[in-house]
């Protein structure tokens, strides 16, 4: 599995609409066939600060993803309204396909 964290930082003209303006390209990309998940998160402390989390079935999912013309379109439409460079973390995990449970923690009954 590829999994990718990124961070944006988002100029706070566009903060609001962030989620919107990324939008077709978040559905594009969750329809692909070796997506496992693709999932944005707001800062709580910085509401100009994004998150995105996704993974990739494996290094071709991954380089499909970065060929498509969603991906392109994406990042002109984010180029626009980013206020710096995003920052990434981009790791293959050997055996692992997706999320597992968190052995530590579960519901109280």
């Amino acid at each position: 599995m590829i999994f990718i964290a990124v961070r944006f930082t988002v100029r706070p003209e566009y903060a609001g609409q962030w989620l919107t303006l990324v939008d077709g390209f978040t559905r594009a990309t969750r329809d692909e066939p070796g997506n496992l998940f693709f999932d944005w998160s707001r800062d709580v402390e910085d509401p100009n600060r994004f998150v995105l989390l996704e993974a990739f079935a494996d290094a071709e999912a991954g380089a499909a993803h970065v060929a498509s013309d969603h991906f392109a379109a994406g990042l002109e439409a984010m180029s626009g309204a980013i206020a710096a460079t995003p920052e990434i973390i981009n790791v293959e995990l050997p055996d692992q396909d997706g999320w597992n449970a968190m052995a530590e923690l579960s519901p109280r009954g």
